[in-house]
């Protein structure tokens, strides 16, 4: 089915189209396959990969579908005020998203960690358990070829975590310096703008790679190493997806504004963008502080 055009008042409304289903579909094979493949079933590996490219697929097609509708100006204010509240509603839901991440970093720091090393140790199996973070838990972790019961390592800060900080500070001032171009219908800034923000958006991820293989390979820090390994790789990893994401966005409005799109009074898909970037800088400061600093 294609969408076409079917006005209702002042409002556009589409014909309706299959994207929904079909990328609903997408995201259950994704998700089914994750479940095969960790419970080593073997064709949980090919339905993950089948269904990240449906959803790669749909993405561009739906995307591409919404960018032709606004250069043919079937946008008008009522659209643009509806993709506004929708961005406000998913940045918070995002928000929502990290907040649990963060919550249960917290209940694992401040309650559960110092409760279990309280308890007396004629009462409890974990004797010598200690409330120093970061913690392996009560029951210990294998780092490498060593049990290690307690305290780990933790990732030092003032290295590749500051360098990232760095990078995704300069690119919320260089996605900010783009947009006061596209407002002074400078093109040449938009672009330039833009590029920067790229640049600095894949730095940052190959930073965190760099991070992720010492991680592994050095430190024997792993998703499976304890409350900190599953605190630390869940919440840097689910911000460098969304970088990541945030970064292929900055790409397609990147295309867009070399092609000529947007202007001063109307450029709704460059500013999503760029807020939905800015949410992105700010749980990294959250991330950097309470993960790698304290």
């Amino acid at each position: 089915m294609s969408s076409q055009t079917h006005n209702a008042g002042h409002y556009y409304v589409p014909n309706p189209v299959a994207y929904p289903v079909i990328l609903s579909s997408g995201l259950l094979a994704l998700a089914s396959g994750f479940i095969f493949n960790i419970n080593n079933f073997p064709a949980g590996k090919w339905m993950m990969i089948v269904g990240a490219l449906v959803i790669l697929g749909m993405v561009f097609k739906w995307m591409g579908t919404v960018i032709a509708e606004c250069q043919n100006g079937l946008y008008t204010k009522w659209e643009d005020k509806s993709f506004r509240v929708g961005m406000i509603v998913f940045i918070c839901s995002e928000v929502a998203f990290f907040a649990a991440f963060f919550g249960a970093l917290f209940f694992m720091r401040v309650i559960s960690i110092p409760e279990l090393a309280s308890f007396d140790p004629h009462f409890t199996m974990y004797k010598d358990f200690t409330s120093a973070w970061p913690s392996a838990g009560p029951g210990g972790v294998v780092l490498g070829k060593e049990y290690v019961v307690g305290h780990l390592n933790p990732m030092e800060a003032w290295g590749l975590p500051a360098i990232n900080t760095l990078i995704l500070l300069t690119s919320g001032a260089t996605v900010t310096w783009a947009h006061w171009g596209l407002m002074k219908n400078n093109r040449k800034q938009l672009v330039i703008g833009l590029f920067l923000t790229v640049a600095l958006g894949i730095s940052f991820l190959a930073c965190q790679a760099v991070e992720y293989h010492h991680a592994y390979t050095e430190m024997g820090l792993t998703l499976g190493s304890g409350a900190y390994g599953a605190s630390f790789f869940m919440l840097t990893g689910f911000h460098g997806f969304h970088v990541m994401l945030g970064t292929l966005m900055l790409i397609v409005i990147l295309i867009r504004s070399m092609k000529g799109h947007f202007d001063a009074d109307h450029h709704f898909g460059f500013e999503g963008v760029a807020w939905y970037w800015h949410f992105v800088d700010v749980v990294w400061l959250g991330l950097f502080v309470f993960v790698y600093w304290l």
